[in-house]
């Protein structure tokens, strides 16, 4: 009998090492999340007169009506801006302004600088919507008519 009593403390000795190995092999270890949080987009603070273009500009982009603008158009200035409004469609008029002069003021610099280069127009001194599309419209009267 004693044997057998060996042999049964030595299963159940067997048992407990094996059980405690197996758990420390299958033990499972959750990390910490590691979140990280993008930085707020920050905005600059540009002149009235380059809000308010950028808002014309638009307006007349969504009427399909940016044929006088393409004759100030220097280096693609244009197809930048019209990439950049399409695929942000879904933000009003007033964060698309926003959103784009901040990404692309340089361009619509660029275009008010070849505006003023060809017409002589103060472009800071344009302030308002209205005057910008009476500019425009006066700009398309001027076109010459012709029959064919």
């Amino acid at each position: 009998m004693t044997e057998d009593l060996k042999n049964t403390e030595t299963e159940e000795t067997t048992e407990e090492t094996t059980e405690e190995t197996t758990e420390d092999q299958f033990e499972v270890v959750v990390p910490e999340p590691n979140r990280v949080e993008m930085p707020a987009t920050e905005y600059k603070e540009y002149p009235d007169y380059l809000n308010v273009f950028a808002n014309f500009y638009i307006a007349k982009f969504e009427q399909a009506d940016l044929e006088i603008m393409s004759a100030f158009d220097g280096n693609h200035d244009i197809i930048e801006i019209n990439t950049y409004i399409l695929a942000n469609e879904a933000f009003g008029r007033r964060n698309l302004i926003k959103h784009v002069l901040n990404i692309h003021a340089q361009n619509f610099e660029n275009i008010l600088a070849n505006i003023k280069a060809k017409t002589g127009l103060a472009v800071e001194s344009v302030r308002t919507f209205d005057e910008w599309n009476d500019w425009y419209s006066e700009r398309r009267n001027n076109i010459s008519q012709t029959l064919s």
